[in-house]
């Protein structure tokens, strides 16, 4: 057995690089062990065609908080950023377009109405999105209380949303399990801003706009956004992977060993507590504490072995729901694209084609039935047009999420895949007229694709489902809340974890704190 570490991180994703990094700040001796050839998990930059780089499956940073960026001194260890708050511009096939500010909206998709009660609507939900940003850096309590800081903590956030005031905190709790259709049929008359808007709460999620919880999702990623300062909606110089490695280079500084294309193939127990893990080069590497960064299944199932849980909480860790919905799309061209209506200044920003809330729900009708959208709703960026090291002079990158394509693609994939590539290159065309001939080469990622090629459960972006049941004091399960798991010295780090995932290590973060605090 190789000579023992004060903890072993499984997985060099950047939660998993947060966690080391804010042990070994706390004076741990850490090694991260990591599957694949370099660190970054699912925030990495690849070539997919000669000469075409690209951020292979998160593509922007929207929720990166201002204190991860700061505190880890990320920009000291080479992080340069392409371009920073990018706007957002919704786009319809008939060449109406609508730029989407924090407090205002513009363009010739704006009605009167909408406009004048935007900045308003927006500052009631930024503070709600306040209230649920102060939850993110935090331990869930345990409802029990039995700690007189996790009381505190429970104090603190009621007198939150206390002082929202009677009438926004009773607003707060009306909407807080609506669904985002009918939040925005209230508040607005544009079809154009409300499909834009409800794309944003159901992006990342397995839900449509109808359905219920989908405010919450949205409150979430406004919550992350609130967190991310004057840095917005951001582009890494390099795409994601510069981000990773700027993430992976303060752990080094800080004294953390990394060690790539070292897979793990079981956590060690010795007297009922975690005590290492053997890779599957057959070595086994000490430690009094393990942190996975994996999921649930993965975690408990494959490392650890259910031999060492109980029945209940293997039911439970079976039952997490984790369907992701989301495909990733990038596109090779000979030359930049011109959209319907969308000026150079646009183009560099972020695009969504999500017209109305009903093209919206038509687009989510079909995963229900294992079936690909015929119209798909989508995020589209141009990250070569701010980063000219992604693709040769004059050609481009095309990089688009698309919502609501299902894991399972039902008895043939095959020619559902062929069926989800057209349908995506049509609704481009009918927006981006001649885009087809400017195309030399696709990618096209689908849920499946992305939990082989990323480790990412059920090719879900956080893991696991975002609701009531699975938030908050609830996630993951019961007996897994607080980072830990029922065998000792075993804790968890990843975006199963709360607060979910995106790119922005609060999970990583508060699960190193969470170590730190017990003092193991």
């Amino acid at each position: 057995m190789s000579a023992p570490f004060d903890a072993i991180v499984i997985g060099a994703g950047h939660n998993g690089l947060i966690c080391a990094l804010e042990l070994a700040r706390g004076g741990r001796r850490v090694l991260v062990v990591e599957s694949a050839a370099h660190a970054g998990g699912a925030a990495i930059t690849r070539n997919f065609a000669p000469g075409f780089k690209v951020s292979a499956c998160a593509h922007l940073l929207h929720a990166l908080p201002q204190s991860v960026l700061e505190d880890y001194t990320l920009e000291q260890h080479g992080l340069k950023f392409a371009a920073r708050a990018m706007p957002t511009h919704a786009l319809s096939a008939s060449g109406e377009v609508l730029r989407i500010g924090a407090q205002d909206i513009a363009g010739n998709g704006a009605t009167t109405t909408d406009s004048a009660q935007f900045q308003d609507f927006r500052q009631r939900m930024t503070r709600y999105a306040g209230v649920f940003h102060s939850v993110m850096g935090m331990t869930p309590p345990r409802l029990s209380l039995t700690r007189w800081s996790e009381r505190f903590d429970l104090l603190r956030l009621g007198l939150r949303i206390r002082l929202l005031g009677k009438k926004q905190m009773r607003e707060l709790l009306r909407i807080g399990g609506m669904n985002a259709y009918d939040l925005l049929d209230d508040n607005f008359t544009g079809d154009l801003l409300k499909g834009a808007l409800a794309f944003d709460a159901t992006l990342g999620a397995e839900y449509g706009p109808r359905s219920p919880g989908t405010v919450l999702t949205w409150l979430y990623r406004l919550a992350g956004e609130h967190g991310s300062g004057t840095l917005g909606l951001a582009q890494p110089a390099g795409g994601m992977g510069a981000f990773s490695d700027a993430l992976a280079a303060a752990c080094k500084k800080a004294g953390v060993e990394i060690r790539l294309s070292a897979p793990v193939q079981r956590i060690l127990v010795a007297n009922d507590h975690a005590s290492g893990v053997r890779l599957v080069s057959g070595e086994e590497i000490a430690a009094s504490t393990v942190i996975s960064s994996a999921d649930l299944r993965t975690t408990f199932f494959k490392l650890l072995g259910t031999e060492h849980l109980d029945t209940g909480f293997v039911r439970r860790v079976d039952h997490f729901r984790a369907r992701g919905l989301v495909a990733k799309l990038h596109l090779a061209l000979r030359a930049q694209p011109v959209f319907k209506g969308v000026d150079e200044a646009a183009l560099r920003g972020r695009l969504l084609i999500s017209p109305s809330m009903d093209y919206l729900e038509l687009a989510f009708n079909p995963s229900k039935y294992r079936e690909v959208p015929t119209d798909p709703a989508m995020e589209i960026t141009l990250p070569s047009l701010n980063d000219s090291t992604l693709a040769p002079p004059g050609q481009h990158v095309l990089s688009a999420l698309l919502q609501f394509v299902p894991y399972d693609l039902g008895p043939d994939p095959v020619a559902a895949r062929a069926d989800l590539l057209e349908n995506t290159l049509a609704t481009l065309e009918r927006h981006a007229p001649g885009i087809r001939q400017l195309v030399m080469a696709t990618e096209l990622l689908t849920p499946s694709d992305l939990e082989r090629e990323f480790g990412l459960a059920g090719g879900h972006w956080h893991q696991g489902a975002l609701s009531f049941d699975q938030f908050f004091v609830n996630r993951p399960i019961p007996q897994g809340q607080q980072y830990q798991s029922p065998l000792p010295g075993l804790f968890m780090c990843g975006a199963a974890c709360h607060p979910g995932g995106s790119v922005m290590g609060y999970a990583g973060r508060n699960a190193a704190r969470a170590v730190l605090a017990q003092g193991v």
